[in-house]
């Protein structure tokens, strides 16, 4: 399915994202850092670079990794995104969007990082941390074979 338009918004309506995704794909993330952050598994949707942020006097950014920061509002405390430094790679919360009619989820990251007291149902794809990392290598960093 092709991307969509689609907008987003946290709790107080401060913060609006309008965003290209990948709306039948709901990727989840179940790092450390994206657990303490969404206080749960980071459920998002994958976004083009051309995503527009209004509100963005609400707009409260944490750098927490060498490579991504995360967006989020400073008045209702929403946790809206994660993005690359280089703004090139969004992943916007799915639970920010009003509609995403008959989306799915696809996929989970960091899978080896995920507590044993919960699991979902879902048949999907899943990656540890590692195999994620390892899409990103460059070619001189990955083992010959």
């Amino acid at each position: 399915m092709a991307n969509r338009r689609l907008q987003a918004k946290c709790l107080c309506g401060g913060v609006r994202i309008d965003a290209d995704v990948e709306p039948q794909a709901i990727g989840v993330c179940h790092c450390d850092i994206c657990r303490r952050w969404a206080s749960a598994p980071f459920m998002a949707l994958k976004a083009s670079d051309t995503v527009v942020l209004s509100g963005t006097d609400s707009l409260g950014i944490y750098e927490s990794s060498a490579w991504g920061e995360r967006g989020f509002c400073n008045r209702c405390g929403t946790s809206l995104f994660w993005r690359s430094k280089d703004a090139g790679h969004y992943a916007i919360s799915a639970m920010a969007f009003d509609d995403l009619g008959d989306a799915a989820m696809s996929d989970q990251i960091f899978i080896d990082s995920k507590p044993a007291w919960y699991a979902f149902a879902n048949e999907t794809k899943t990656m540890t941390g590692a195999e994620f990392f390892a899409q990103f290598a460059s070619e001189e960093d990955k083992p010959n074979g």
